[in-house]
């Protein structure tokens, strides 16, 4: 148990700004099982831009309360994922050979594309939120699940592909090595946990959309750099959490 509480509050410390004791830290072994818990990382900063969310509508519009709680999910990752999906942007918009794609990558200035990638996926999600929000589907539920289920999507990539940076040369350090299937089991398991508290097994449909997300992209990332990145989770992840709020648009218009 002390173990799975090490492992826990290492993905704590190194997906979020959350502070953790000081004995905690994240070595290569430890990070690399810290990853089971991605999806309850997930589900902590859900609640967190649900709770900014709930307080904002006592005072602001409907449309403020979403910015602020998206403001809120940024702010406690330190824009982590947002970072790494314009880092993807602009290595693969711009880069035509693995090596020019990893160069790119590692920049930390910002290009082009990822500048209206970034732009893109915020004005996508705060559009698909404010859409759901009309729908009367409850906002506060959505966030958590949106951010819970995003990221066991982004576990999936790790499970299944390579990292194919060098550790020493890396901007970031990996997120890991291989993921075991038993830390897999465990990100699945807070990743689709919250689905159930919708209470209606539609919004378990979204799953396939989900899928066909990560199949597409993570056929990309093989394509063109042979694996993943920790750029390539953390743009996953975006994608995947706008795919989840679009996905459950579709499904109640259609079937609800």
């Amino acid at each position: 148990m002390k173990k799975e509480i090490h492992y826990f509050l290492t993905a704590i410390l190194f997906f979020t700004r959350i502070p953790c004791p000081k004995w905690v830290n994240h070595s290569a072994e430890i990070l690399n099982k810290s990853n089971r818990y991605f999806s309850l990382v997930g589900i902590i900063v859900g609640a967190i831009a649900a709770s900014i969310y709930l307080g904002a509508k006592f005072l602001f519009t409907e449309e403020i309360a979403i910015i602020l709680s998206m403001v809120a999910s940024v702010w406690t990752t330190g824009a982590f994922h947002e970072d790494g999906f314009a880092d993807t942007c602009d290595g693969f918009g711009g880069g035509w050979t693995k090596e020019k794609i990893l160069i790119i990558m590692k920049d930390s200035r910002l290009g082009t594309f990822g500048v209206i990638g970034l732009f893109s996926i915020l004005i996508l999600k705060f559009s698909s939120l404010n859409t759901l929000s009309t729908l009367n589907i409850n906002v506060p539920l959505l966030l958590i699940s949106g951010h819970a289920i995003s990221r066991f999507t982004a576990t999936l990539l790790l499970y299944t592909h390579a990292y194919v940076r060098d550790i020493d040369s890396s901007k970031i350090k990996p997120t890991t090595t291989q993921m075991s299937t038993k830390s897999l089991l465990i990100s699945a398991f807070f990743g689709m946990a919250p689905l159930f508290f919708f209470c209606n097994y539609w919004v378990f449909l979204s799953l396939l959309p989900l899928c066909i997300t990560y199949l597409y992209l993570a056929s990309f990332f093989k394509k063109w750099i042979g694996g993943q990145t920790g750029d390539c989770a953390g743009a996953l992840q975006q994608v995947a959490e706008v795919v989840f709020y679009l996905s459950l648009i579709t499904l109640w218009k259609l079937f609800l």
